[in-house]
Order: C-alpha cells, then structure tokens, then sequence
C-alpha cells in the first residue's frame, strides 16, 4: 500500500478526488501500519487544504463504520432514534431528550462519551449518581431499550475504532476542523450506533467548537447528508452556545437540573431547547413537528415520563428515589459561594470562559485520564439582557476547598460583562437543516 499511497496524496494535493474503493481500503491500511501517521497527515492536510468531496467523506465514513462493530436495532419494536450534540457549556439535553422520546413511544439506544473539555460528557454526568451503570454490552443495552424505551450506555472502544486513531492525528497535524472529517467522525459514531433516525444539535457561538454560523451550517449540511446516503433519516438543528445552557456547569449540578425540568419544574433554555430537539427527531418519525412540540411540552411533569426515567435510572443500577429527591443522593460541594457586580443589564456572558472556570473546580479534565469532580462546578443565575439589582447574586460558585472558591470567584468577572444600557436576550434556536418547518421553535 505504500509506493501506491504516495500517489493517493499526490492526487488529493493536487486537487483530485479518492475513489470509494480507495478510501476503504486505506482504513484498514493505515490500522495496520502498512500506511505510517506521515502519510495519513499528509493526506489529511492535502484533504484539509483542497476539500474533502461528499463522496470522500461518505465513504471515510463507512470506512470508520466497518473498523469496528455495529448495532443492530431490527429487533427493537418503535422507531429507533439518536441524538447528538457537537458539545456546549451545560448541555444536559441528552437526560431530558431521551427519556422524552421513549415517553413518546421511541426507542432510544444512546451512546456516549466522556468529556474532554469544560465540563464533563453525559457518561461523566450519569457517573455522578451513586450506583448507575454506563458500561453495558450490547445484549444489555438492546434489552434494556426494548424493556424501557431507552438507555444511555458508554460507546466503547470498539465502535469506530479508527475514528479515534484518526482524531489523535488530526489533533496534533492540525487538522481538526475540516469539515468533512468532522462530520465523518460524528456520522461514523451515530451509524455505528444502529438508529434509523437521527437528529444533530450543532452548537454555534463562543461556547461552541463552531464559533461561526456559516461554518456551523456547512458542518449540519455535510453530516446530514452522509446520514441521508447511507439510508437514514437524519436532520439537524442550529443552536446558540453564547450564553451556557443551563444555569447549572457541572456534573451533579446538570443532572439535577435537568431532573427539575422534566419534572416540569424547571423554565429556561435547557427545556426549551430540550422540547425543540425531542420534537424534531420525533418529526422524523413522520410526526407534525409543530404536533410534535406540543407532545413534548405536554410531557414534561407528566407521571408518564416520570415513569421512563425513573425505570432508566433504576435499570441501569441507580437509586429509585432520584426522581423525588434528587439530592438525598447527588453528591454536594462543601463550599458554596455566591458572586456579584456592579447593577446594571447583563450585556455578555461568556460561556467558554465559565466552562473553564468550572474546569478549573475540577467539573471538566484536561487529559482523558483526569478524574472529575462530580459535585463542584457553577450556578448561572442571570441571562443576557437580565437587570442586576445592587447585590444580587450573579453567579453561585460550589467549590471542594475555600481556595478553589477563592480562584473561581476570582476569575467571574472575565465571563460576565454588565453595562447600563437595554440588552434583548439572544435567540436560542439559530436554523435547521432537513426539517420542513423550523418557524414557530425556540
């Protein structure tokens, strides 16, 4: 494979395209050394500088797919759905999403990862109550689902396993943000994952890995696509990640609140863009989308989806009273800690720059190996364009150590700008792609 990958590099330098057949024999190559890092970062690079094809990044996909195993959902009796969100500050969607749907009557086989960034993953969310179980097999996993409609599982390393080589080199070759292998890596993962129908939130803003709403929507167009060829139904909303999420950041704080908004008793941007993305992978289903908004909102504190949840939690080793009283059982910080600033209207908030303060807490890792922190991280309890009163408490800060407070608190200000002057609140829901009616959301 070698002499013949000098000329595959050759080609995409000088602006020619790979074949199908190519691109999946030169997975496998690459996986046993017959095409050495080198190479692929030189291919890569060309690919990065010249652009990747719908067609190369269809068949990188497939490629990634087949060098590991998949799961097959055939067995399962509803409508299979995943979702997945390109990441953000205090996106605990996937806990209200899922269980939302299997309320609905979907069947939702989750897979997902632990966090390497702000703030951990939805596996390090679920890992904060005492007890739940992320590490099933696949007989687990199917049972599950069939039994409660949905469970939310560790991927694994032998889903995609290529993928993971490929990001480690793109990771330092610099060339992560190619669209098409992006959009390879997140579509190689969800068809590995055996839903027929997919929904992608793609973030935008400065809490995002896509800061720019032109490259956000190229990215959703691309993914959708490669869903769309490789037979399934898939679509994707565009969402704002300027202000965080939630108002929690932070592993025991998400869960919690999410757990309040499905108990319907919880407001703001966590439920709203919840709904949006249960209904609109509902929508895919063949469901009305602006039907599909009121089901969900509809659902939210009903005992129907208390039930789904509680039966999640339960199934997979967790406590049956996290429903009712989530914290006899979430893990607290002991220092809590309350910041404010000057009154004024709240023109800015930074959500990357909170993600690192909550990091800095212990709520995110910087290398995989980190541990985390489950209890510690930050309350937001303002929005953009909110009015401050003379002390009101902006930020809650719940920290391990008096000093680690002492740092975060030190830090707020950087994340949080306030002037005198009118602010409206930014929109949530930014655009879709393969969705018929986006008018009328969040």
């Amino acid at each position: 494979m070698t002499s013949s990958f000098v000329d595959l590099i050759a080609r995409k330098r000088d602006r020619g395209e790979l074949t199908p057949g190519e691109i999946r024999d030169l997975i496998p190559a690459y996986l046993a050394g017959e095409v050495d890092d080198a190479q692929m970062a030189a291919l890569l690079m060309a690919g990065l500088l010249n652009g990747f094809t719908d067609a190369e990044a269809g068949a990188l996909t497939q490629a990634l797919v087949d060098s590991g195993r998949s799961i097959d959902l055939s067995t399962l009796r509803g409508p299979t759905i995943d979702k997945h969100s390109t990441g953000g500050v205090g996106d605990a969607t996937t806990l209200i999403v899922g269980p939302l749907l299997a309320a609905a009557g979907c069947q939702v086989a989750k897979l997902s990862g632990r966090g390497l960034g702000h703030t951990g993953g939805t596996i390090d969310k679920l890992e904060s109550i005492p007890g739940l179980r992320v590490e099933l097999t696949t007989e687990q996993l199917l049972d599950q689902v069939a039994r409660v409609g949905v469970a939310v599982a560790s991927a694994g390393d032998d889903l995609a396993p290529a993928d993971k080589r490929l990001y480690a080199l793109r990771d330092v070759t610099a060339t992560v943000e190619d669209p098409a292998l992006i959009a390879s890596s997140v579509m190689s993962k969800k068809l590995a994952g055996g839903a027929a129908h997919i929904l992608l939130d793609v973030k935008v803003g400065a809490g995002a890995f896509m800061p720019d709403l032109q490259q956000a929507t190229a990215l959703a167009e691309r993914c959708v696509a490669i869903g769309t060829q490789h037979g399934r139904r898939t679509a994707a909303v565009l969402t704002q990640m300027d202000d965080p999420l939630a108002d929690a950041i932070g592993n025991a704080l998400e869960v919690a609140e999410a757990i309040e908004v499905l108990a319907g008793r919880r407001d703001g941007p966590l439920r709203d863009l919840s709904v949006e993305v249960a209904a609109s992978a509902l929508a895919l289903t063949g469901q009305d989308l602006a039907d599909s908004r009121v089901m969900m909102s509809q659902l939210l504190g009903s005992i129907r989806l208390e039930g789904v949840f509680r039966d999640l939690i339960v199934a997979q080793g967790g406590p049956s009273g996290l429903f009712d009283d989530h914290w006899q059982y979430l893990p607290r910080a002991p220092v809590v800690q309350d910041w404010s600033s000057e009154p004024g209207v709240v023109q800015r908030i930074d959500a990357r720059r909170l993600g690192e303060i909550a990091r800095r807490l212990g709520a995110g890792r910087q290398r995989l190996g980190d541990q985390i922190d489950p209890a510690v991280g930050l309350e937001v309890l303002v929005r953009t364009g909110d009015r401050v009163e003379p002390g009101a408490p902006m930020v809650r800060v719940h920290a391990r150590t008096e000093g680690a407070a002492a740092d975060a608190l030190a830090h707020l200000p950087s994340a949080i700008e306030v002037a005198d002057r009118a602010r409206g609140p930014l929109p949530l829901l930014l655009g879709s792609v393969g969705l018929s009616d986006a008018a009328g959301g969040v």
